[in-house]
């Protein structure tokens, strides 16, 4: 029996975050700037067959979960393909989605089709203005158009991941909740965190989680701690007194989840991260792309894993924000 993936703190490793592409079809402005997003050249992301071939690679280390994310990975050519390949590979018991939805309307059916049934939607807001105002596009109609279209498709475990930025976002907590309460979605709640393009991030607009809940209990319904809650999830979650669903919230600033924390990243060109803060990244596209062995790649995901810090130490004046934005890391 191969030893699983467990780092100098204990913490054992089952969950793989793989980036497909660094481009984005919108622009928030907490992920991207503007103008002049510097993305890879195609070259140099990872193929198909590459990522097939690293998955095949860390499941018998004890990797069971994958999520893809971009960039919008929905920007990738065939992307249901690579899900049938991942979800055909014995071991894996569940692959997660991340998406603006900006282009889900076009998928929706066929990602379905490949075997996805778990979808994370980023939408901050339902107000036109505030979206173009977020995102720099107007593309909000096309976003709950793909929504629609998902439920069409059968997908029944959808979250919603909403930034928390304070003196912007505070008018769409409530509507949010109640649009995700009425169509039966888990909302998810994120405090902004040090990983824009432009260095805006400060902690005065860090709107944080208990401020959040403290909110919806009071003008949508009590709120009240899930009990056995997963305490490796990245989200605590909640649940409404009434029965009338569930609310996340990723407290990264206010009450980081470091020790618990059970996943690994792959960036779309192939570099092996043990943490979305990581100011260190290994490189595994080189032995994707040689004739290295299994065994030379378990090695590398073995060191990364047991390279990896205490935690991202926000809330220190040691913190170094990371080389790369947001979109360059994946979500």
């Amino acid at each position: 029996m191969i030893a699983p993936l467990i780092d100098s703190f204990g913490r054992v490793h089952d969950n793989l975050r793989i980036s497909v592409t660094d481009r984005c079809n919108i622009r928030c402005f907490y992920c991207m700037p503007e103008e002049g997003a510097q993305y890879m050249d195609r070259a140099e992301i990872l193929t198909f067959e590459e990522i097939e071939r690293f998955v095949r690679a860390a499941v018998p280390l004890g990797i069971t979960k994958l999520r893809l994310t971009g960039g919008e990975p929905l920007l990738r050519r065939d992307l249901p393909l690579l899900i049938e390949r991942l979800a055909a590979i014995p071991g894996i018991r569940d692959i997660a989605l991340t998406t603006n939805a900006v282009l889900l309307g076009k998928h929706a059916a066929d990602l379905y089709g490949a075997g996805l049934r778990r979808l994370n939607i980023h939408l901050d807001t339902l107000d036109r203005a505030r979206f173009e105002q977020i995102t720099r596009r107007d593309d909000l109609t096309k976003v709950l158009a793909g929504i629609d279209a998902a439920v069409d498709a059968g997908f029944e475990n959808i979250k919603l991941n909403i930034v928390a930025v304070k003196g912007l976002v505070e008018p769409d907590i409530v509507p949010m909740a109640l649009y995700c309460r009425e169509r039966g979605f888990e909302p998810r709640y994120i405090e902004f965190m040090p990983l824009d393009a432009q260095s805006l991030w400060g902690r005065s607009r860090v709107l944080t989680a208990d401020e959040i809940i403290a909110v919806v209990s009071r003008e949508v319904a009590p709120l009240r701690a899930v009990p056995d809650a997963d305490p490796r999830a990245p989200a605590t979650e909640y649940e409404y007194s009434d029965g009338g669903g569930r609310v996340g919230f990723i407290a990264s600033v206010s009450k980081p989840f470091c020790m618990n924390c059970n996943r690994i990243r792959l960036t779309s060109d192939g570099k092996l991260r043990y943490c979305l803060f990581a100011i260190e990244e290994t490189d595994v596209r080189g032995l994707l792309r040689s004739d290295a062995s299994n065994e030379e790649i378990v090695a590398v995901i073995r060191g990364n894993v047991a390279a990896k810090w205490v935690g991202h130490e926000i809330n220190s004046p040691q913190f170094v924000a990371p080389p790369r934005p947001m979109y360059s890391i994946g979500g």
